[in-house]
């Protein structure tokens, strides 16, 4: 799906996610956490791919540009305008050891029903804090 129209994502790297969350890897606990966490926005997972996408309002690339920017260097991406992003089918809800396919880690309940800019942010600044206090690089390497 284009983004930047009826929403954007904000791309975090799984190690950022499970550090706040204590998990391992895609699970329910994570999946759970980040049901209550987003309150209920949207959340795809990419386990190939260690991301999870959460899926924002259109203009939050464009309103949190500044934040974006500083994310940058824990591999967090706002992706909108000009950027694709595929999306499982509605029914894929949970993970799939097996197949390690994409799925919905938090459900996209309506098109109207996104993700808060300032919870993802929360998320974000949480998952750094943690991965600080486990002597943990926030950049790759």
């Amino acid at each position: 799906m284009p983004l930047g129209t009826l929403f954007s994502a904000v791309r975090l790297p799984q190690r950022l996610v499970v550090a706040v969350t204590g998990g391992a890897g895609p699970s329910d606990e994570v999946d759970a956490f980040l049901d209550e966490a987003l309150g209920g926005g949207p959340v795809i997972c990419d386990p190939r791919g260690h991301r999870y996408y959460a899926l924002v309002p259109a203009s939050m690339p464009t309103t949190w540009h500044q934040a974006a920017d500083d994310w940058r260097v824990m591999e967090v991406d706002c992706l909108g305008r000009d950027t694709f992003l595929g999306v499982p089918r509605v029914d894929l809800v949970t993970f799939d050891q097996h197949t390690f396919a994409p799925y919905w880690s938090v459900p996209m309940p309506s098109m109207a029903t996104l993700c808060a800019p300032l919870a993802v942010a929360r998320l974000i600044a949480a998952g750094r804090y943690q991965l600080e206090e486990q002597g943990m690089e926030c950049e790759s390497g």
